[in-house]
């Protein structure tokens, strides 16, 4: 199986202060937006980062055509600036039963863990780095928000980099692990299977097209051992 965790949320919680920041420090850096003036109703859980500068750029009345012809400007300076914010230590943030979980995952053979974010890569690779988790997770393997603005496009991305011989990895043994309705979006516009953990902003209840809807990694877990013994 290849199993594609989301971060904000499902592995980590409260670890997005300086990610929000470095953000906002680039799109003042590259554009002269003060990120704090707009777009503040704008909900960010399960948006890549490049969707959520678009949306404050745009509000802010920068065109479309200089969002993009900049876009690599500011994911470049937004990693910058989150390698001087990020605190040294993220540990405090990691959900509880994550690092037992990844520690059994690790063990099987059969899985093949990977990352699918919204965070641009560097972002996400300190993050977890911080949090003492991110060994659990190969470099070459995952789907990240300087992959694709569109988070649709990422398991498609992510099962590419861990196939083999040129072919994607199977749909049916790839399943996406979130916590937010965007990544069930994401994983329905690949065909591939969600299983929701209720750890983030969303309850139960607006989890519920996912295929399994779990309220911790204990639950995940449990789920995870039916998947591996069939």
């Amino acid at each position: 199986m290849l199993l594609l965790f989301d971060i904000d949320g499902t592995l980590v919680a409260g670890a997005t202060d300086a990610h929000r920041d470095a953000l906002h420090a680039a799109l003042w850096d590259v554009h002269r937006v003060d990120a704090r003036t707009v777009g503040p109703t704008l909900s960010r859980a399960g948006r890549t980062d490049g969707e959520i500068a678009r949306a404050i750029l745009l509000d802010a009345g920068v065109s479309a055509q200089r969002i993009d012809d900049r876009a690599d400007e500011v994911r470049e300076a937004c990693c910058r600036a989150y390698a001087q914010l990020c605190p040294p230590d993220l540990s405090d943030t990691v959900l509880p039963g994550i690092p037992a979980l990844l520690a059994w995952l690790d063990e099987s053979p059969e899985i093949t863990l990977g990352l699918l974010t919204g965070n641009y890569e560097p972002v996400a690779r300190l993050k977890l780095s911080r949090a003492g988790i991110g060994q659990h997770f190969p470099a070459d393997q995952g789907a990240f928000g300087s992959d694709a603005e569109d988070r649709a496009a990422l398991p498609a991305i992510a099962r590419r980099r861990a196939g083999a011989l040129g072919t994607p990895y199977a749909r049916t043994r790839t399943v996406v692990i979130g916590d937010t309705p965007r990544d069930i979006a994401c994983a329905r516009a690949d065909g591939v299977r969600c299983f929701a953990v209720a750890t983030g902003p969303f309850p139960v209840a607006d989890l519920a097209s996912a295929d399994r809807v779990l309220s911790d990694a204990e639950g995940l877990r449990a789920v995870l051992s039916e998947e591996l013994a069939r």
